[in-house]
């Protein structure tokens, strides 16, 4: 029987959607973070609409990665740890729209009066919160169930 023709399991296309959304939201991502890359810059500062994509961008990344860790599971139980990790994911992703739209929230650093200003501290923030993602998403790793030696 050819490869072609064999049936694939509907993991196998979550697996597939989940990581086409993660490049999509890279892509859009980046896009965001340096229009320039794409010849689409049109300011010297990060303004609204700029923050507005690259937050888009990590949601598209956030929401492939969970469709994707989950497809690696194939209908087991999820574990704690993954459990928390998808938690810890989406609680990262809300530390990025806090931070990155602190401005427009009007707890930013907000130098002009209607300009919002991507400063140093929310950059941070976007970071921080970026870090916590790709911890969530370790978590939710499916590691191979250990064999119990009794002797």
């Amino acid at each position: 029987m050819r490869e072609s023709n064999r049936r694939r399991s509907p993991q196998f296309y979550k697996l597939r959607l989940g990581l086409g959304i993660v490049i999509l939201g890279f892509f859009v991502f980046i896009l965001g973070v340096r229009p320039s890359l794409f010849g689409v810059d049109r300011s010297p500062i990060v303004g609204f609409v700029q923050i507005a994509v690259f937050l888009m961008g990590l949601a598209f990344i956030s929401l492939g990665g969970i469709i994707t860790m989950n497809a690696l599971w194939d209908g087991r139980e999820k574990s704690i740890p993954a459990d928390i990790g998808y938690r810890l994911v989406s609680t990262g992703y809300v530390i990025a729209v806090a931070s990155g739209m602190a401005d427009v929230f009007g707890f930013g650093t907000q130098i002009a009066p209607d300009i919002p200003y991507f400063g140093p501290w929310q950059a941070l923030g976007v970071m921080v919160s970026e870090v916590v993602i790709a911890i969530g998403l370790l978590m939710m790793i499916p590691f191979p169930a250990r064999k119990k030696h009794f002797e």
